[in-house]
């Protein structure tokens, strides 16, 4: 093939190639213990995260140190305000986070990065996301999915040599997988990578490329087509954004994070070394799943950085404000608010500081732990900002420029609502993530009965699987009967003044119950679990909540051992539990009371035209043009607008 060949049309994928593509790309194996993975399984196994792991004292000390430069930093060089006004970093205060070495947080030092662990990465990222969240994501797209972290885990030594020391001081990058019909379906991937040679020739566009306007270096993943001596399939590779051929077409606005980079990138005849591939053809959706593993957990600082303020916020005004002769917070309604915000908060630093370490420790397997931070924290922060809106009534939805103007504290509740909304949505949305961790949730299963309930396999594979499903399930069922949970004097370390104890052992029963209910669905619906949306969404929204409440317990024994506030933050986590329990028990309710069945025929109503009635009376303000732009490969036809820093 011509390296001027170029696709006709995106390729035709069923859904079934579709989830071929997803489960040839996931790790296959688990070589290491998963608190998760136990806790779908009905093991709550406290071991692996109690006691709470800890960085070592010089990794302390340098992050510390760090940290405080950041702080001095954020707090007299950066304008957020500034940057919500005019939808922009200013170009200063990218060069100062370059001098700081924040762009090199997570590179090791003899590459001349600082060399800093998951755990204070992401306390560095909370610091400055609270400044302004467009810096937490700047930060976060260039560290813990753009180009370092790939070659840290896939690069060979020369490409780390090559391009770590220009991402850890002077370059920053970015990653582009997404394009205009391709989201969280991979194996419609139109862009292509034709071998010519000792190089690869890259075509087509990439969309929301966070970085990519003002990127230096770009992981672009492609497809490779298959031909002699090339496996082929989508790989991932290391692009100059300067090499002939790639045109930032457009910076993109949105409706929160206006200061983002986020743009659309055209490859026309892109001609890239082979040298610059990242790991082998066909491992480019490993290397991106696998980069996600770790780089999710930037979300979820984020979301911390938003409940410390928003607590803050909450704290201070509900205490100046004053309703029918008292301040607000004494009223149940705003006070209950107050309290939620307070012990979400306190559950989402928990989460995200185990996850970390775990990360960092590299013990366990922690692809289930940090989706589940992902989608937990992303959930719980909209709501607590939604609440803080809510606790400040107008002022709460008047804009913090209005607030000024007018002589009040300029507090940005409803920035905070807009720009939190991405994180439902970013790395992978709610749905996507109740998916993915669902998969890896019953993996256990389908590794020892998926023959059964796959209409393509043989009679014969049918009944070496249902073998192998009678021995596993005839050890595994009876332990779901009883456990630790059961026993009132399980887990008494963890009762003091506040007691936790009883929440351990809840959690322990739960889960127990969490893994019954996985069970009973799998032989009831069979082959047709996966089209289970609703109930595999609860599944995991339960799983999420258990391991919630398992580390605000941890965190809270740990701070009470350290002397540090340990009182409250066992108040904190029992008042978590106690509502997370409240949460649980609707879930369970609502895995076999539901309208799901009643939602799928109104959806088949709507999208047949059934209701189109209910339409009438309006006027669509939307604009005219295709749901879905143009993305023919081929040159570009607009201006350049990639601007990078130097």
């Amino acid at each position: 093939m011509s390296a001027s060949t170029t696709p006709s049309s995106r390729p035709a994928v069923t859904e079934r190639e579709a989830r071929e593509v997803a489960e040839a790309a996931r790790e296959q194996h688990w070589r290491k213990p998963s608190f998760a993975k136990e806790l779908f399984l009905g093991r709550f196994r406290l071991d692996l995260i109690h006691p709470h792991p800890l960085p070592d004292d010089e990794a302390s000390q340098r992050g510390e140190e760090f940290l405080a430069k950041l702080r001095d930093f954020v707090e007299t060089k950066v304008d957020g305000a500034l940057i919500e006004r005019e939808a922009r970093i200013p170009d200063d205060v990218i060069d100062g986070l370059k001098e700081l070495g924040a762009f090199g947080m997570k590179i090791d030092t003899k590459y001349g990065g600082l060399g800093l662990g998951q755990v204070y990465y992401n306390k560095a990222l909370t610091l400055a996301g609270s400044a302004s969240p467009a810096i937490g994501v700047l930060l976060s797209a260039h560290q813990s999915i753009g180009v370092p972290q790939p070659l840290k885990l896939f690069g060979t030594q020369e490409q780390r040599e090559r391009f770590l020391p220009r991402c850890a001081r002077t370059d920053i990058s970015a990653f582009l997988l997404t394009e205009p019909d391709v989201g969280s379906d991979p194996a419609r991937l139109a862009t292509t990578a034709i071998p010519d040679g000792d190089e690869y020739v890259l075509d087509g566009v990439k969309l929301w490329t966070t970085n990519g306007v003002v990127a230096d270096l770009l992981v672009v993943m492609a497809r490779v087509p298959k031909s002699e001596g090339h496996r082929g399939g989508i790989t991932a590779f290391v692009v100059e954004t300067n090499a002939p051929g790639v045109t930032v077409e457009n910076r993109n606005a949105f409706m929160g994070l206006r200061g983002i980079e986020n743009g659309v990138t055209r490859f026309h005849q892109v001609r890239v070394p082979a040298a610059n591939r990242v790991g082998e053809e066909g491992q480019g959706l490993k290397i991106a799943l696998t980069t996600l593993n770790t780089g999710r957990l930037s979300l979820p600082a984020s979301c911390v950085a938003a409940g410390k303020w928003c607590l803050k916020i909450a704290r201070e005004w509900s205490a100046a404000r004053e309703q029918w002769g008292k301040p607000v917070a004494h009223h149940e309604a705003v006070g209950s608010k107050i309290s939620f915000i307070a012990a979400t908060t306190f559950a989402l630093e928990a989460v995200t500081d185990l996850a970390s370490q775990m990360a960092d420790e590299d013990r366990n397997d922690i692809r289930i732990e940090g989706a589940l931070a992902k989608l937990y924290a992303s959930e719980m922060a909209w709501t607590m900002a939604d609440e803080l809106v809510q606790i400040r009534g107008g002022r709460g939805f008047e804009t913090a420029e209005s607030l000024r103007a007018r002589g009040e504290r300029g507090v940005p509740a409803e920035q905070l609502l807009r720009d939190l909304r991405i994180n439902r949505i970013f790395e992978g949305s709610t749905e996507i993530m109740h998916l993915l961790i669902a998969r890896e949730a019953v993996d256990a299963h389908l590794s020892v009965a998926g023959d059964l309930i796959d209409p393509e396999k043989t009679l014969g594979d049918k009944a070496r699987a249902g073998a192998n499903a009678g021995v596993f399930y005839a050890k595994w069922l009876p332990k779901l009967v009883a456990g630790p949970g059961q026993l009132p004097a399980s887990y008494g370390e963890f009762k003091h003044e506040v007691d936790l104890s009883g929440h351990l052992r809840y959690v322990e029963r739960t889960a127990r119950k969490l893994a019954r209910s996985t069970f009973y669905a799998m032989s009831r619906w069979q082959g047709r679990m996966e089209s289970k949306q609703g109930f595999l969404g609860r599944i995991v929204d339960i799983g999420a909540e258990l391991f919630a409440m398992s580390a605000s317990c941890v965190r809270a024994e740990l701070l009470r051992g350290q002397g540090d506030h340990g009182r409250e933050a066992y108040q904190l986590a029992d008042v978590f539990c106690r509502q997370s329990r409240i949460r649980v028990e609707e879930l369970f309710t609502r895995l076999w009371t539901n309208t799901d069945d009643l939602d799928r025929k109104v959806v088949k109503g709507v999208l047949s035209g059934t209701y189109t009635w209910l339409e009438q009376g309006i006027v669509d303000p939307s604009g005219d043009g295709p749901w879905i732009a143009d993305a023919t490969p081929g040159p570009s036809r607009k201006e350049n607008v990639h601007r990078p820093i130097r």
